[in-house]
């Protein structure tokens, strides 16, 4: 993000700019909305957000503060606290993975004061002017959220009828383990958030490189600890994978869902399709292990994308529908939330948002298209209705293709919510270097919800293979969208043994238009992931009789 616009600190004019995960968020904006809660002079808002924080000034008190943290770390924070009288409900805000810190709540912070609440937005250790070190979302950002609740309490009189914990990003994280570990917390809303950490840094044993770097570049003027340093710097390196992934299984509020679940904690969640940072089948993880209140809001986008705009205030679903989350699971009112169902998903590109009472009932049917052979006359294999057994294709490792998850993490996901997802031109992809099978043309048109699985017998040619596998909507020119994607590695394939792979796919809700088809493509490196494969080796794919390769699609 623009550190020009974060709350300056002596000592921090000269460092270098980090990497934004927020690449559109309006931090000046939000500057000018607290100092208009500080000061009262509202030129330069927009007469709403001028309104507002006139009504906060007349309604609460809004003030920085300094929240005692674990092992004594001040964090900085705001308060807009009521006036003594009877009990409110209370919401603790736990900042993003940013420098900005808490003033990227400012807005909504003040929103949930009008309504009735105490609140409390802090930055997270180690980002900004909080002290402490980033700990990403280990056992001391737990305590300092427990001990955030505590403050909160104390500075409401002692007294509170429930209390909720709301996060974007790194603070929905912080938010779950919170919940897990205070009995006090009655309700979580999280956004963009993680379920299984390890998953989201190795899915199907693939290292997220260009997650994990994007995440170090935006914590470039955070103070990390030495463990923390050392877990980026292995996750990168490809090295000490089990003692990172049990690092990160302490850090995944899955490790702790029976907790979760032992106090029927509600939780509420947003998250994108096309996330970059969490791929949404780990979060969805903990979201069908919950067996409490639980919503789950999947848009278009990519990390933080989708509520950004309701974070400066403008209308926004996934905020309206967290406010309604918390009037009902934190102050009692029938506003129906506890009617509605389980799912709501916004489908790719211009589909209607569906609604579905849970997962099981959102996702589609599973239905068979197997992979054959290239047809005469054309490199491409098919998908179809029915097995073919007997063929192989085969195809080089260790050179990149167009078939990419995105030009750039987070910003194409962005471009994604303005109407304008990446096009891919699908003849400029080598199939000496990918393994390309094509579906007849849909003919009504057909709707994807769910997770595709991709079960395949392959061989490679050296002790160690990655593929990446895309599923794309192809038009009659040829040109594509990305529905989905997985990459795979096997660490230990071992050379010239065929090998089942059962990959699921990243979830998706997609309609490919009539006369359009599905295709999918298999390709060995991608800028987004770690690669296994040895230079000029090759991977082979082929559909034994016994257990034919095959493409599972739910279809609603």
């Amino acid at each position: 993000m623009n550190a020009a616009n974060v709350p300056s600190d002596e000592g921090r004019e000269n460092r270098d700019l980090p990497v934004s995960l927020y690449p559109e968020l309006d931090e000046a904006l939000l500057t000018r909305f607290v100092d208009a809660l500080e000061s009262g002079d509202t030129i330069g808002l927009a007469p709403l957000r001028a309104a507002e924080a006139a009504e906060a000034r007349r309604l609460v008190r809004f003030g920085r503060v300094t929240v005692p943290g674990a092992d004594g770390a001040g964090l900085d924070g705001a308060l807009w606290k009521h006036p003594p009288g009877e009990p409110r409900p209370l919401i603790v805000m736990p900042s993003p993975w940013t420098d900005f810190g808490w003033w990227i709540y400012a807005v909504q912070a003040t929103l949930f004061a009008l309504e009735g609440y105490n609140v409390l937005a802090y930055t997270a250790r180690g980002f900004g002017r909080s002290e402490g070190e980033v700990e990403v979302a280990g056992p001391a950002d737990i305590e300092d959220g427990c001990q955030a609740l505590g403050y909160l309490i104390e500075q409401s009189g002692g007294t509170f009828t429930k209390a909720g914990f709301l996060g974007d990003s790194y603070g929905s994280g912080i938010s779950q383990l919170v919940a897990a570990h205070d009995p006090r917390v009655s309700a979580v809303v999280a956004m963009s958030t993680w379920g299984d950490l390890g998953e989201a840094f190795y899915e199907n044993s693939t290292r997220h490189t260009a997650a994990v770097q994007g995440l170090f570049d935006a914590a470039k003027n955070a103070r990390l600890s030495e463990r923390t340093q050392e877990i980026f710097d292995d996750v990168l390196a490809g090295r000490n994978i089990p003692q990172t992934l049990e690092w990160a299984r302490e850090r995944s509020p899955y490790t702790y869902v029976d907790r979760l679940n032992s106090r029927s904690v509600p939780v509420y969640f947003a998250h994108a399709w096309h996330e970059t940072l969490f791929p949404s089948n780990q979060t969805l993880k903990v979201f069908n292990a919950l067996s409490g209140p639980k919503r789950v809001i999947l848009s278009i986008g990519d990390h933080s994308g989708p509520e950004s705009p309701g974070t400066i205030g403008l209308p926004n679903r996934i905020w309206e529908g967290a406010h309604r989350w918390f009037a009902h699971h934190l102050k009692g009112l029938d506003n129906g939330v506890d009617t509605e169902g389980q799912v709501a998903g916004h489908l790719m590109w211009k589909g209607p948002l569906t609604e579905a009472g849970t997962w099981d009932t959102f996702t589609g049917r599973p239905e068979p298209l197997y992979l054959t052979a290239a047809a005469e006359g054309t490199d491409d294999g098919a998908l179809a209705d029915k097995p073919e057994t007997g063929w192989s294709l085969t195809f080089r490792t260790g050179t990149d293709t167009p078939a990419t998850v995105a030009d750039k993490i987070i910003q194409s996901g962005f471009a994604e919510m303005a109407g304008r997802p990446k096009v891919y031109r699908t003849g400029d992809i080598s199939r000496a270097d990918a393994g390309v099978w094509v579906s007849a043309a849909v003919t009504t048109g057909a709707t994807v919800r769910g997770v595709p699985r991709l079960r395949l017998t392959y061989t490679a040619s050296t002790a160690q293979a990655t593929f990446v596998v895309y599923l794309f909507d192809v038009d009659d020119a040829g040109q594509a969208n990305i529905i989905t994607h997985a990459p795979f590695t096997d660490p230990g394939a071992g050379a010239g043994r065929p090998l089942i792979a059962d990959i699921p796919l990243q979830a998706t809700g997609y309609t490919v238009p009539a006369g359009h088809r599905l295709m999918l493509v298999l390709d060995t490196k991608d800028p987004f992931y770690s690669d296994a494969n040895e230079p000029g080796t090759t991977i082979s794919v082929s559909s034994p009789a016994d257990d034919p390769s095959h493409l599972e699609i739910p279809l609603a």
